[in-house]
C-alpha cells in the first residue's frame, strides 16, 4: 500500500505517456513510406513528436534534423518524469541519466579522435544537460584534441577514469571507450545496491547483470572472430563482473581455442539455453530482447515500482531506434517488406520467467 501511494502520481503519468507510443500499425505506415519527408509529416501528427516538428522549417526536413527531434522528445519525457518524481525516484533518474552522459562523452571522443570535419553538433542537447548534468556542452564543443576534452570533464565523474588512461600513455579511441565502459558498468553495479526497495534491487540486478554478461559475450565473440585475439588480451577488454555466468564458464568462453568452440560452450550456458544464437551470434539484438523481457516482467509483477519508469524509458528508446531504422531503410532503398522486418518486434525467443 505504501508503494501504491508513493508511485500513484508517476505511474499515472507513465500510463499517459505510454499511450502516446507508436503502435504496430504506425510502424506499418512508416515502412510504406518512400521519403524522409513522408515520415516527418507522419510523425508531425503524433503527440510525442508533433510539437517539436512544427517548430522546424520545412527546408530542414532531413534525416539528421529529425534524429535531433527524436532525442528532444526523449529528453522531454525524462523531464516530465523528473517533475512527477519523489526524492527516491529522482535519485534513480539521476543515475539513469548517466547513460545519456556516457553516450555524449563517447560521441565527443569519436569526433576528436577521428579529426572529423563534422562539427560538434550538440546545441540541441545543451538545455537538457545544463539542467540535469555537470557536463558543460559549451566547453566540450571547443575541444580540439583529447587533452582538451579530458580537461573539460574535470568537474565530472568521468575525468578520473579518462585521465588515468591519458597518463598511462594509451593513445587509441578504443582505449578511451573501454575505460569509459568499464567505469560506467562498474559504477552502475555498485549503485544497484543503493537504498532501493527489495523488488527494485532485484530488477536492477537482473537488468544490469544480464546486460553486462551479454556485452562481455559479445566482446569475446568479436575479439575471437574478427581480431583473433588471445585469451590474456581478451580479459583486458571485459567488465570484471559475472551475473548468470559462473567463473568457470567465463574462463572457458574466453579461453575457447576457436570461434566454433566458443559457440559450443556458449550454448551450454544459461544464455545459450535461453536464447537462439545464430551463426553470427547476433548479441546486440539479444541484449535488447533480454532487457525488454526483464523489465516487462518486473513492470507486470510490480507496476508501483521503479520498473514503471525504467520500462517506459526503454520502450521510448526502442521506438526512437525503430524510427531511425525506418529512415535508414529509405536511405538504402529497401522495400516495404524489408523495412517492416526491421521494425516489427520479433517473436519472443526466450521462455519462462526472468529469473
Amino acid at each position: 500500500m505504501r508503494n501504491v501511494m508513493r508511485y500513484s502520481g508517476i505511474v499515472t503519468k507513465v500510463a499517459a505517456m505510454r499511450a502516446k507510443l507508436l503502435k504496430p500499425q504506425d510502424y506499418e505506415q512508416l515502412a510504406s513510406m518512400d521519403t524522409v519527408t513522408d515520415i516527418i509529416e507522419y510523425l508531425k501528427q503524433t503527440k510525442s513528436y508533433g510539437k517539436f516538428i512544427t517548430q522546424m522549417d520545412e527546408s530542414l526536413y532531413h534525416r539528421g534534423n529529425i534524429e535531433k527531434v527524436l532525442i528532444q522528445s526523449l529528453y522531454d519525457d525524462y523531464t516530465r518524469l523528473y517533475r512527477f518524481a519523489d526524492m527516491q525516484q529522482k535519485d534513480f533518474l539521476k543515475i539513469f541519466m548517466k547513460r545519456y552522459e556516457v553516450d555524449l562523452v563517447r560521441y565527443c571522443l569519436r569526433i576528436v579522435f577521428n579529426h572529423s570535419n563534422i562539427p560538434f553538433d550538440l546545441n540541441y542537447k545543451k538545455p537538457f544537460f545544463d539542467k540535469y548534468s555537470k557536463i558543460r556542452i559549451d566547453q566540450l564543443v571547443t575541444a580540439k584534441n583529447i587533452d582538451h576534452l579530458v580537461d573539460y570533464l574535470k568537474n565530472t565523474e568521468y575525468y578520473a577514469p579518462l585521465s588515468r588512461i591519458r597518463q598511462s600513455g594509451a593513445s587509441t579511441l578504443a582505449d578511451y571507450e573501454l575505460a569509459l565502459d568499464l567505469y560506467y558498468f562498474s559504477m552502475m553495479w555498485k549503485e544497484r545496491k543503493g537504498n532501493w526497495d527489495k523488488k527494485d534491487k532485484e530488477m536492477l540486478t537482473k537488468e544490469l547483470g544480464a546486460k553486462i554478461d551479454l556485452l562481455n559475450l559479445q566482446w569475446i565473440y568479436r575479439a575471437k572472430k574478427y581480431y583473433h585475439m588471445l585469451a590474456p588480451d581478451i580479459y583486458t577488454l571485459l567488465i570484471p563482473i559475472q551475473h548468470k555466468l559462473s567463473n568457470q564458464e567465463f574462463k572457458d568462453l574466453v579461453e575457447a581455442p576457436s570461434v566454433e568452440e566458443f559457440r559450443r560452450r556458449l550454448n551450454e550456458t544459461y544464455y545459450g539455453k535461453k536464447y537462439e544464437f545464430g551463426e553470427q551470434v547476433q548479441m546486440e539484438s539479444i541484449v535488447n530482447e533480454c532487457v525488454e523481457h526483464i523489465l516487462t516482467i518486473a513492470y507486470r509483477n510490480h507496476p508501483y515500482s521503479l520498473a514503471s519508469i525504467q520500462q517506459y524509458l526503454f520502450l521510448k528508446e526502442e521506438e526512437i531506434y525503430k524510427i531511425t531504422t525506418a529512415l535508414e531503410c529509405i536511405r538504402y532503398g529497401l522495400s516495404q517488406r524489408e523495412t517492416l522486418q526491421y521494425l516489427v518486434q520479433k517473436q519472443r525467443r526466450q521462455g519462462g520467467n526472468a529469473s
